[in-house]
């Protein structure tokens, strides 16, 4: 019976032994000959004999044959990238700029694009081609229109992104502008412009000003000659008598001036035919 449990012990271990070798083997070649492709990627297949497989590969679990295939994955998702370049407008005016782009690749030309660009095309691609067209498209406007025609030079920039990028493989989904910011000098430029504004109206409101205080002279240059020839012929119909009537006029406008004065005082003469007094009083002495 010891015999008998001994050898059930000895052939227990033996399978174990097994059990543990057949799974060590399995994790080893496993990998080797099956791989997985998850969703949003896609696999090219590099073949030893036969070089880049010319289809792309979808996702699930797929086959390989061990040593002589070799898959890579990429993926086919619209990812983000930032380009930022710093170019000239139409009036020579330098301005930094951020692009925001959405890319993706062409998955029909997924084989193509690894075979010519490797698996980081973004940063291959997109960096140079977006400096070129930046460049090319800023350099068509003033500094003023980048703010004013902001969504159609956007627009612009997306349009001739897409044909270059086209040539690549690649398909934008959205392009913007998402920082723009003038230099230094931009800055001085608009602060002497509008300097340069308000001394012209300064200088309109000047002359507008002298013109209307020519006109108003003209006026009464005008309204006095005209007077004056008015009262000429009142001197020629009436003799002297409309000079002692503008004098008995202004002795009464004196006199009711002074009559209201707090020290004058008015005095009538004791007999009829004597003149009125008007007395001047100071208050120190009262």
């Amino acid at each position: 019976k010891t015999f008998a449990k001994k050898t059930m012990a000895t052939q227990a271990l033996t399978t174990l032994g097994r059990l543990a070798g057949a799974v060590g083997v399995a994790s080893y070649i496993l990998p080797q000959i099956i791989y997985d492709v998850d969703g949003g990627e896609r696999a090219v297949m590099y073949d030893a004999y036969r070089g880049i497989l010319p289809d792309a590969i979808g996702e699930g679990t797929h086959f390989k044959i061990p040593y002589l295939q070799k898959e890579h994955i990429m993926s086919v998702r619209a990812e983000p990238k930032e380009i930022k370049s710093r170019t000239g407008t139409k009036d020579l005016q330098m301005v930094n700029i951020a692009l925001r782009i959405l890319s993706r690749p062409q998955e029909k030309k997924l084989p193509e694009i690894f075979d010519s660009l490797g698996v980081n095309f973004n940063d291959r691609v997109l960096p140079s081609v977006c400096n070129e067209v930046l460049k090319a498209t800023v350099a068509k406007y003033n500094a003023e229109e980048l703010l004013s025609l902001r969504s159609k030079i956007s627009l612009e920039i997306k349009t001739e992104l897409e044909k270059r990028c086209q040539t690549f493989g690649l398909d934008l989904v959205d392009v913007a502008i998402t920082h723009l910011v003038f230099g230094k000098e931009f800055a001085t430029a608009i602060e002497a412009k509008q300097v340069a504004q308000q001394e012209a109206e300064r200088q309109q409101w000047v002359v507008e000003k002298a013109e209307k205080e020519r006109e108003a002279a003209v006026i009464r240059a005008e309204g006095e000659a005209e007077a004056a020839m008015i009262v000429n012929d009142a001197l020629t119909e009436s003799g002297p008598g409309l000079i002692e009537v503008r004098r008995i006029d202004t002795a009464k406008e004196i006199a009711g001036s002074l009559a209201i004065s707090r020290g004058v005082t008015y005095l009538p003469s004791a007999s009829s035919g004597g003149n009125n007094m008007l007395l001047g009083l100071n208050a120190a002495h009262q």
